[in-house]
Order: C-alpha cells, then sequence, then structure tokens
C-alpha cells in the first residue's frame, strides 16, 4: 500500500506539473511554423526537369490555396478587374483558356516549364515573376481586403507560417498552383510510353510535323511542343499596334510581328487561334503556313526553310494527317480532372 501511495504521490507531482508549464498555443512560437506537405510534382522521364525554386518547395497545402485563390474572385476585389477571378478566363474544358475576340488568351498549361510569359514576353524568368505582374499590376489584389477574410489568414499560416497576407505570399500560393497545371496524358503521351499506337493519319501527321516538310518542330518542339521562343511566322508583312509583337518590349527591329511560340497540347480545345485569334478552326492554321505566310524584313528565317519559298505544298491529305496529329496532343485527364476544378 505504501508503494501504491508513492507512485500516486509521484504522478500527481506529474499531474500537477504538466498543468503547470501547460502554455496558450497561441504563445507557442512552434505553432507559427507551417504544417505543409511536400509535394512531388510528376511528369513522364521524357519532360525536362521543371524549374522549381529551391526556396519555393511544391506543398500540398500550398497548392489548394493557390488554387482557391485561381477560382475566387475575392482576388479582384478593389482592383480594375473586380468580380472576376483567374479562372473568368482560363475554364478547364479548354485546357484553361476561353474564346475571346482581341487578344487571344494563352491557356495555362505546363507553365512550370516556362521562362517567357505573354504574347510579347513582358515578363520572363519565373512562375514567381509572372505571378507579382497578376498580383501587382493585372488584378492589383488588395490583401487588406484578404487579411480582413475569415477564411483566408489560417490558411496562409498553415502554408507561410504566419497568418499576415503579403502580396509576395499570394505570389508565393499562385505560383505552386500554376506549376500542377501539368498536362502529361494525351494520345502522343501514351503512344511514347507505348499505351496505344496512334492512328495512321496521326502518325502520317506527326512525321509532318516533326520533318522540314511539315517545318513544325522547330517553334513546337516535343515533349512540350513549345521552344518557348519568339517568331515572326508570317502574319502580316507590316506591323503596327499590338502587332508589333516582341517589338514592344525590346525595341529590336528584327522583333517586329515577333510572338511567343504556344504550346500545341490541347490545341485542338483553344480556338480561336494566333495573339489576335484570327483562325477559328485549325484546318485554317495548317492552310496558313501551307499557303498564306507573308514576307517581311523581320520574318523568321525558319519560315522559309529549306529554301527562299514560303509555301510546303502540303496535299490535302497531308494537311489532313497534320490536323489528326494535333488532335493526338489533347489531354482529356488534364480537362476533367476534379484536383484541377473549382474548390467552391
Amino acid at each position: 500500500m505504501r508503494a501504491l501511495a508513492t507512485i500516486g504521490g509521484v504522478a500527481a507531482v506529474v499531474l500537477l506539473g504538466a498543468t503547470g508549464c501547460r502554455r496558450d498555443a497561441s504563445e507557442d512560437p512552434v505553432s507559427d511554423a507551417p504544417t505543409t506537405t511536400p509535394y512531388a510534382l510528376e511528369h513522364p522521364s521524357y519532360f525536362p526537369v521543371p524549374v522549381i525554386p529551391a526556396s519555393a518547395p511544391l506543398t500540398v497545402e500550398g497548392i489548394a490555396l493557390g488554387r482557391r485563390l485561381y477560382y475566387d474572385t475575392y482576388l479582384s476585389r478593389n482592383g480594375p478587374f473586380e468580380g472576376l477571378a483567374c479562372a473568368s478566363c482560363h475554364d478547364q474544358s479548354r485546357s484553361f483558356t476561353v474564346p475571346t475576340s482581341g487578344t487571344n488568351v494563352l491557356a495555362h498549361v505546363n507553365l512550370a516549364w516556362s521562362s517567357n510569359f505573354l504574347w510579347n514576353g513582358k515578363v520572363t524568368g519565373t512562375l514567381e515573376d509572372v505571378m507579382r505582374f497578376e498580383v501587382e499590376e493585372f488584378f492589383q489584389v488588395d490583401v487588406a481586403e484578404l487579411n480582413a477574410h475569415a477564411e483566408y489568414p489560417l490558411l496562409f499560416q498553415k502554408v507561410f507560417g504566419a497568418g499576415d497576407i503579403t502580396g509576395d505570399r499570394v505570389v508565393g500560393a499562385l505560383a505552386q498552383w500554376f506549376r500542377r497545371l501539368t498536362s502529361t496524358n494525351s494520345r502522343l503521351d501514351k503512344h511514347l510510353r507505348g499505351e496505344i499506337i496512334l492512328t495512321p493519319s496521326e502518325m502520317n501527321g506527326a512525321m509532318l510535323f516533326l520533318s522540314e516538310k511539315g517545318d513544325c518542330f522547330h517553334c513546337h518542339p516535343t515533349p512540350l511542343m513549345t521552344d518557348n521562343g519568339f517568331h515572326n511566322n508570317g502574319l502580316s508583312s507590316t506591323f503596327a499596334g499590338l502587332d508589333v509583337g516582341r517589338y514592344a518590349i525590346t525595341g529590336a527591329p528584327m522583333d517586329l510581328g515577333a510572338f511567343k511560340s504556344p504550346t500545341l497540347r490541347n490545341i485542338a480545345l483553344t480556338a480561336p487561334y494566333m495573339h489576335d485569334g484570327r483562325f477559328q478552326t485549325l484546318e485554317d492554321v495548317v492552310e496558313f503556313y501551307n499557303s498564306g505566310v507573308q514576307h517581311s524584313a523581320s520574318l523568321d528565317p525558319l519560315m522559309t526553310k529549306p529554301g527562299p519559298s514560303l509555301t510546303l505544298g502540303l496535299t490535302p491529305q497531308e494537311k489532313a494527317d497534320l490536323v489528326s496529329f494535333l488532335h493526338a496532343l489533347t489531354d482529356d485527364t488534364f480537362i476533367t480532372d476534379p484536383a484541377l476544378g473549382s474548390p467552391f
């Protein structure tokens, strides 16, 4: 009995000691640490390694926060585009773009591998750089509104270890989400992985696309289907206004009429085409490259290969095969994955 009394006494002391040392959780600096789960960005082995800054590792919670901001019109409150969200102009079912008049809306797909952004390359660098443009210049995000929100401060605390929301933290969350928007499961990908065999028409189109006959691969190489560069592809022979393209940024005469090569992944879903949306169908685009390229002093030399001719001389069947191959770049998983849809 004495031994039990002694044990009981020790337990009481321990219990009292523990109670006496207990602190309010809000006083504990450990509670300010991020509570995140690392996220590994999956991609096929034939893709290059994506650009992810060491200071901005992907996390489950960071991606979820960026996704919510992407779909939330709260992001634009008190700004020039109040009432709109990123998703207002970037519909998942259309590979995160929408048809518009005027300047065409670029798709949000595989931007983890991009270093040039917007049609004229106004922003270069990392996704953090272009997200800073979106937050500070485009949406002009009112962080005071986000700080006053009932849920966002806690969500930011979980990701960044601090509840106060700054422009840099909004940038960081959105950049994580954009890196998550990967499209890697088209028919071409399945063919490359040995899961299916492309149809004869798709295969013929691929051979045209990847050879000097079709001459597409220079600006749209696999696997990303873009070289992330700028080219004057011969849409016009004179240039004014928005049609000056990259020249508006660099002032270099050779950049007149040059625009970023958009990825051709999911291209069948993203009509209309070109920076100004002048072509409504893929057939129109193929015919332009076959017979409609116009000469100018800044025309990209790639458009005249293998000689001075500006025409490709494709047969009707070859043009149809090229269109078939372009349809093989559609990734149905990307446009239907619930994890990429609205969280609301």
